[in-house]
């Protein structure tokens, strides 16, 4: 009741659990087509075959939507505000989404080409959150806690994942794979996250970032005021207002972040390489094509939905140690042992998925090899949860100033967008090619992930946007992008504070974590 009571009056908390439900839109729709895909009334309706390539075609077109969509709107949040996009966001998602539910409803001729416009408006829509709310979220979380805040946010959009995914299954397992409900009725119900956003949208607050920077200083302090108090925020007023005169004169444009030698080409970088290697880790094909995975450990096909199903529960509870962990122990601590968890599970399901594919010739029993393998993709997703899923969704918002930062999300969207664009198209291609050697291919693209982390992503946590900067900054003094390099090596590790309030000794991890608790 406390928390209840807390959510009406904590503008913070209002956000937090609006993000949070924002995000799971973008978790709903992974979970959504993964059931879809395989529904035959959907195929015959779209039609084509189950392994007709535009199967994956209608999946990842998505994710082309998603990059044009966190370009428009991030430009919109920077010239009308954060809300004012946000709204936009959604409303464009929820017409997508619409436009996919009809798609055939009552016809089938031309089913398949407004099935690919559904699909487009809603990733414009869904890329607009995804560029937005981590800015919106993160300019109103304090500096030791923006890990947690975020990491908390895509716990939602696992949630909104499994409820898809729950949702999916159960009409399929009552209507069967021939009935057309089966497939409309999980689309339609993606309707409750946008126009549930939409109805306790209006009692947020602005960005006081984005009120400041547009000169609006009356605004900034309400604003401010409404989620700090009054002393609070007058101070926090006063920090962000030097803040925006210091960067006054550091207008940047898209061109500017791609120009070598330019300060934020540096921090470009970093964002462009680290939605690589988030795509590098396989796991957007995980997400869209897990009860495929499970059928090449030897499952049938209701087996290896009920097992997709419970690997997105683990998958859920195990992000718990995200938002714990993300700001007690660091980005680059979680994105390594990530990488490095990842590559040991493809290497270990390259090796049970072989030995359960060929189990009947080696005379080994196939449950023998194929429960490690369960085993394996589990521990691996919880991995990829806990490491990557968030983190890299976080780092943009701190690395880059306020007058670059819709920007730099918004790169990071788009290049999120085009990788996963790719890997969800050849993924049923390497699927129906390589077999288990597809988990292979993955262990070494998160070998090499790790490796590019290590070397080149820096600590940006509990350090405020300001501070952020000094590692550009000396890097470019340095001429060496190599993190251990840098200040000698002071961004590998997160700051801890001593006692006397100053940054140095790395204070108790037990410590750490009973904070973030």
């Amino acid at each position: 009741m406390e928390k209840l009571k807390s959510y009406f009056v904590d503008k913070r908390q209002q956000v937090v659990v609006f993000s949070s439900t924002a995000i799971a839109l973008y978790g709903y729709d992974q979970g959504m087509m993964s059931l879809i895909n395989t529904n035959y009334n959907y195929l015959s309706t779209m039609g084509i075959s189950e392994s007709d390539p535009q199967v994956g075609v209608i999946v990842s077109v998505y994710y082309l939507g998603c990059a044009v969509g966190a370009v428009i709107f991030s430009y919109l949040a920077d010239k009308y505000g954060r809300k004012p996009a946000l709204f936009g966001c959604l409303a464009i998602a929820s017409l997508g989404n619409l436009i996919m539910f009809v798609a055939g409803l009552g016809y089938s001729r031309g089913a398949l080409p407004v099935m690919y416009l559904g699909r487009i408006i809603m990733g414009l829509g869904v890329g607009g959150v995804d560029s937005v709310v981590p800015v919106y979220s993160s300019e109103l979380a304090s500096d030791d806690s923006r890990g947690k805040a975020l990491a908390q946010e895509f716990q939602s959009n696992i949630f909104g994942l499994n409820m898809a995914f729950a949702i999916n299954l159960a009409i399929t397992v009552n209507l069967g794979k021939y009935n057309e409900w089966a497939w409309r009725i999980p689309i339609i119900c993606m309707q409750i996250y946008p126009l549930g956003l939409l109805s306790i949208f209006f009692q947020l607050p602005e960005s006081p970032r984005w009120f400041i920077f547009h000169d609006r200083h009356d605004d900034a302090g309400k604003s401010l005021t409404s989620i700090m108090g009054e002393n609070e925020g007058k101070k926090k007023l006063e920090e962000l207002t030097e803040s925006a005169k210091a960067e006054s004169d550091q207008q940047v444009g898209y061109r500017d972040m791609f120009t070598p030698g330019h300060a934020q080409f540096h921090p470009t970088m970093i964002t462009i390489m680290g939605q690589v290697n988030q795509a590098l880790t396989g796991y957007g094909a995980v997400s869209v094509y897990g009860p495929q995975i499970f059928e090449l450990l030897g499952y049938t096909t209701r087996q290896s939905e009920y097992l997709t199903q419970g690997n997105y529960i683990s998958y859920f509870l195990l992000m718990t140690f995200a938002w714990i962990l993300v700001d007690a122990v660091g980005r680059r601590s979680v994105l390594l042992w990530g990488s490095t968890v990842l590559t040991l599970c493809f290497f270990l399901l390259t090796l049970f998925g072989g030995l359960s594919m060929n189990s009947a010739s080696l005379e080994i029993p196939r449950e023998a090899v194929a429960i490690p393998g369960i085993i394996s993709l589990f521990v691996a997703t919880g991995a990829f949860g806990i490491g990557w899923l968030a983190t890299i969704w976080l780092i943009p918002t701190e690395i880059f100033p306020t007058t670059a930062r819709a920007q730099g999300t918004a790169v990071s969207v788009v290049i999120w967008g085009l990788a996963n664009f790719a890997v969800t198209l050849l993924t049923p291609i390497l699927f129906n090619n390589l077999d288990y050697w597809l988990f292979f291919v993955f262990a070494l693209t998160n070998t090499f992930a790790g490796v590019w982390t290590y070397l080149y992503c820096p600590e940006t946590g509990g350090r405020s946007f300001e501070e952020n900067q000094e590692f550009f900054d000396s890097a470019k003094e340095e001429g060496s992008w190599r993190v251990g390099k840098v200040r000698k090596g002071e961004f590998r590790v997160l700051p801890y504070p001593k006692e006397d309030g100053e940054e140095g000794e790395d204070a108790p991890l037990l410590q750490r974590v009973r904070e973030q608790l």
